[in-house]
């Protein structure tokens, strides 16, 4: 009888492994199916230029310091760190500082490795099988009279110690389209990141151009009210000898508080860049000095980089996250796809089991088990409504994408004609600068002769810097649009 039941377990055994074992083989055969289209990288935009109408790649020149001509080149190479062609040692370092001490950028890294191990440990899950030791120990009690026997109750330990495996066969693709997904939002975290850099170094530059624009506007400003308290002066004094009437003062008093008003407007915003230059370098306002920058702290670039749209397609970082957007989302209808087949897991364990823990290593002890589990949805309404959702999300990262190509596109054509623009701009409020100097000199030469008056000369140096503050903002902004370039082409950045 014995012998018939050891020859009984036997067979069992060998059956168990054959079936698993023929499963394992048709496992194996189908592992290289993989559900859910594979993704294709869009295609680059297929228009040549930027514009409908030709741009200057040669700006205008004008006679006066940042009116210099530039040149704007297709396929120039571009350092990492752009910013070093406006040629200040303290923006350069501000910079620095920033991509070191920058909360904004620490964030954009934490992100990066939280996508990384989370591929890490889906990775290691579902591509490899699952091991676990176990030890399960109990004290027992057990009543023969329950079973209707006779006899008396008896207690007993009994320890089971075993070691248990799991894996789940990846029949259709699933678990590879899953990891798929994992790693193209990986790839979008690192280019989050390098769009992130990009962003707060061009913040820095625009900002401390815009610094630089104040800090000359106030100065020019000072001098006007200077200029006009003086005027007011003498009318008062005119005024007081009856040579004047009191509606000229009460204008000249009218013009000087509009002026004066302007000042603390300038101030303000001056200090604001201050605020925002600390905070960007990832300092509190006050807790460093900043530098004050005038606009004779900056060159302009002489040569500006350009890309075909094409190129620009595959190296500006918020495309190429876009991308990785539209490439999670074509594996994760995959993963749709896949819940829709069957699902095989298999699971084995091996251990002992006795009484004490002298006997848990004899070999009549050992215990084990090998289980194959196929699982085949037949009726789940909401799995096809999961697949319908997953390619509603697909096309909605299509769009997405698309939008952020066009935009891309955009922010170039308003760069290069920014650009062109500008320097016509400077180079009309040079030739009036010059003539309004020209002017001033020429009453400054009547006054030494006794032809014009002093007020003639205040006027005429208020009208000087009036022009000046014009010209400060135009130089001011022909700055930061060709900052605004490098950022638009998404230039890359250093490690």
């Amino acid at each position: 009888m014995n012998k018939n039941n050891e020859r009984h377990r036997s067979s069992l055994r060998a059956s168990s492994l054959i079936a698993l074992s023929t499963l394992g083989l048709i496992s194996v055969a189908l592992a290289g199916c993989t559900v859910g289209p594979d993704f294709t990288r869009p295609e680059a935009p297929r228009v040549a230029d930027y514009t409908s109408t030709p741009y200057t790649t040669q700006t205008v020149a004008a006679p006066i310091a940042l009116g210099q001509t530039q040149q704007i080149q297709t396929g120039l190479a571009v350092e990492a760190q752009w910013w070093h062609a406006f040629g200040s040692l303290a923006l350069d370092r501000l910079i620095e500082q920033a991509l070191t001490h920058s909360p904004t950028l620490a964030a954009a890294q934490a992100t990066l490795r939280q996508a990384e191990e989370i591929y890490a440990a889906q990775a290691g899950s579902t591509q490899y099988p699952q091991i676990n030791a176990g030890l399960n120990a109990q004290r027992q009690q057990f009543n023969p009279s329950a079973l209707g026997q006779g006899g008396e109750s008896k207690t007993f330990n009994l320890y089971n110690p075993n070691i248990s495996l799991g894996y789940n066969l990846d029949l259709v693709g699933g678990n590879r389209r899953a990891l798929e997904a994992l790693a193209a939002r990986t790839e979008y975290s690192r280019f989050e990141l390098e769009a992130a850099k990009l962003t707060l170094a061009s913040s820095l530059v625009a900002t401390a151009i815009r610094r630089a624009q104040f800090a000359d506007q106030i100065q020019a400003t000072r001098v006007i009210v200077q200029n006009q308290e003086a005027q007011l002066k003498l009318t008062q004094d005119r005024l007081r000898l009856g040579q004047a009437a009191l509606d000229e003062v009460l204008t000249l008093q009218t013009q000087l508080e509009q002026v004066r008003a302007t000042l603390p407007q300038l101030t303000t915003q001056w200090q604001q860049t201050e605020h925002l230059l600390a905070v960007l370098a990832g300092q509190a306002p006050g807790a460093s000095e900043i530098p004050a920058f005038t606009l004779a702290d900056f060159n302009l670039p002489a040569k500006l980089p350009l890309m075909i749209p094409s190129a620009l397609a595959r190296s500006r970082p918020d495309i190429q996250a876009a991308e990785a957007l539209l490439h999670a989302a074509n594996a994760d209808y995959g993963v749709a796809l896949a819940k829709l087949y069957p699902q095989i897991n298999l699971s084995a364990s091996l251990g002992s089991q006795a009484l004490t823990t002298g006997a848990l290593f004899g070999g009549s002890s050992t215990v084990w088990n090998m289980v194959g589990q196929l699982t085949q949805p037949l009726f789940n309404p909401g799995l096809p409504a999961e697949k319908r959702a997953a390619l509603a999300a697909l096309d909605a990262a299509a769009a997405h994408y698309q939008g952020v190509v066009l935009e891309a596109l955009r922010s170039v054509a308003d760069s290069l004609r920014s650009i062109e623009n500008d320097a016509q701009v400077l180079q009309h409020l040079a030739a009036a600068d010059s003539a309004a100097q020209a002017a001033m000199q020429s009453v400054s030469r009547q006054y030494k002769l006794g032809a014009a008056s002093y007020v003639q000369l205040l006027i005429a140096e208020q009208q000087a810097q009036q022009v000046r503050i014009n010209l400060i903002a135009a130089q001011s902004q022909r700055l930061i649009n060709s900052a605004a370039l490098y950022q638009a082409l998404g230039c890359g950045m250093g490690a």
